[in-house]
């Protein structure tokens, strides 16, 4: 078969072709980024273990198993890929990819994992981590990450927010559709944008720490104050729709303020609200209010754009 790959043979893009082998297709030596994407692939071709030069490889949504997978631990010519992407197919367990010793970023999201083990082989040089879609019912084995940059666990079974504390330079923590009562950040700094949506959590406290955050998304859970935020001054965006609110409250030092999500609260009076949002006149944009008992026209906010 006859491809038309890029960039002198340094790309070659098979995504949607439903092949089930790559028998036919001729491999540049010169490769560097090689898409699987969207076939009917089950097993590893081994003259992919040859190419000594590629950075990415992407098997997104095939219908590799563990055993399907398993060569893959043993490409030592691939030691310096930088991307892998195994998203979308059948893995029960994380791959032994020790051998890849500048991965960067590492997508199995979208399989039927249970849990983290194996992560501990990843090299220490990853930024990006995603196991979302999984049945993954514990955070592990994480503890060597000191890079991590991005972690994305949601849709998953997990309970307890735990053993990040060594994560120091995470940027980006995704934990939405998961079953986490409690925040707890172990003392996180660096992070700016935190998703807990759909979870089980009551309140809000929690995020004190997190001086840094300028998204929080906290949506379809049971909150019903708001709360623990005065610290967090480079808040862009907040998200407290779908839960359980009855005022707005404790935002006042939120100066930075760009996106304020209410939307199907239990918000019966806005009475203090031009107070509330005073500090963050200047730069609120949007107000998100609809499916909530109150509605009103607010006075004495400038560039502002109300959606009802």
């Amino acid at each position: 078969m006859e491809v038309e790959d890029e960039s002198s043979n340094s790309i070659l893009d098979l995504t949607s072709y439903q092949l089930h082998d790559l028998e036919g297709i001729e491999f540049p030596s010169s490769l560097i980024e090689l898409d699987l994407t969207a076939n009917r692939l089950s097993t590893l071709d081994s003259r992919i273990g040859l190419l000594s030069q590629l950075k990415k490889l992407s098997l997104r949504q095939n219908l590799f198993d563990d055993d399907g997978i398993q060569l893959i631990s043993q490409w030592t010519q691939l030691s310096g890929i930088q991307e892998l992407v195994i998203r979308d197919n059948k893995l029960m367990k994380i791959p032994d990819v020790s051998i890849f010793k500048s991965l960067l970023v590492f997508d199995v999201s979208f399989n039927e994992i249970s849990s983290l083990n194996g992560v501990s082989k990843v090299s220490s040089t990853l930024k990006e981590l995603y196991v979302s879609k999984n049945n993954v019912t514990k955070i592990d084995e994480l503890d060597h990450l000191h890079q991590l940059l991005i972690l994305e666990l949601g849709s998953n079974r997990l309970r307890i927010m735990e053993k990040i504390e060594t994560l120091t330079n995470l940027q980006e923590l995704w934990l939405g559709r998961n079953r986490i009562r409690t925040v707890n950040l172990c003392g996180l700094k660096c992070i700016r944008k935190i998703s807990l949506q759909s979870n089980r959590l009551t309140s809000m406290t929690g995020f004190q720490d997190c001086v840094a955050l300028e998204e929080l998304y906290l949506s379809h859970n049971g909150i019903s104050k708001m709360e623990g935020l005065s610290t967090l001054v480079n808040l862009r965006v907040l998200d407290v729709s779908s839960n359980k609110l009855t005022g707005v409250e404790g935002i006042e030092n939120l100066t930075r303020l760009e996106d304020l999500w209410l939307n199907d609260n239990q918000i019966e009076s806005l009475d203090g609200f031009d107070l509330a949002v005073a500090g963050s006149k200047d730069k609120l944009t949007t107000i998100y209010l609809e499916h909530n008992p109150c509605v009103c026209f607010f006075r004495h906010l400038t560039r502002l754009f109300i959606i009802l």
